[in-house]
């Protein structure tokens, strides 16, 4: 059985490589289906690619917080922006979609892992991101921004900012209170981005992005 897994394991290698996109992973995920044993063996690689395809195979009925604990720490391992890639994607295609992984994500707000608390404020600005109805915690994770977002982790502060910025958007009774917090934080002010993409920096984010939905 060992070397059943080690052959397919190997066989799955054999189709990453440097040019490897994440259609591509997706799409030899799509071939796999779900194969836990499969997807921890290429965890275990401990490289970024393999790593977000074990992501996509993984059995959500055997994500536990022992086996988010595990990943985790083995996410230390990479540089900032990869591990910040991989909890991310690990979120968005495991975490999220089942009722048990979310109730975990509720419960990371305090957690010692900067990366859970990360998920904690990325799930709660996804909610409001959709466009939905805002959720009825806003005041109180405002207040929460407000006080704690000028000294959290950078990887956390981005997912607070992310929260405080849509927040601002959609509910607009509290938008000049979220741009009045990143003038007063200067998070992400002056950041360079990408062409298309809107900057980090609450004031242009809130309004950018408010403007393109006429809110």
């Amino acid at each position: 059985m060992v070397m059943e897994y080690a052959s397919k394991a190997k066989n799955v290698l054999d189709q990453i490589n440097t040019k490897t996109k994440l259609g591509d992973l997706r799409k030899i995920a799509k071939d796999i289906k779900k194969d836990h044993e499969l997807a921890m063996e290429l965890w275990s690689t401990g490289s970024l690619l393999p790593r977000l395809l074990a992501i996509l195979i993984m059995d959500n009925k055997q994500v536990s917080q022992d086996l988010i604990n595990m990943l985790d720490q083995d996410m230390q391992t990479h540089a900032f922006d990869e591990r910040n890639q991989l909890m991310d994607w690990f979120m968005a295609n495991q975490l999220v979609k089942d009722k048990k992984t979310i109730a975990l994500i509720e419960s990371w707000e305090k957690s010692h892992s900067a990366l859970q608390r990360r998920v904690f404020w990325y799930y709660q600005g996804r909610l409001r991101w959709v466009g939905q109805i805002p959720p009825a915690n806003t005041p109180a994770l405002l207040g929460k921004i407000e006080a704690n977002l000028a000294k959290e982790e950078p990887e956390v502060q981005w997912a607070m900012n992310f929260t405080a910025g849509w927040i601002g958007i959609y509910d607009k009774q509290y938008r000049n209170r979220c741009i009045t917090l990143g003038e007063k934080t200067g998070l992400y002010k002056g950041e360079m981005v990408s062409k298309g993409c809107t900057p980090n920096y609450l004031p242009e984010f809130i309004t950018i992005e408010s403007n393109k939905r006429n809110l």
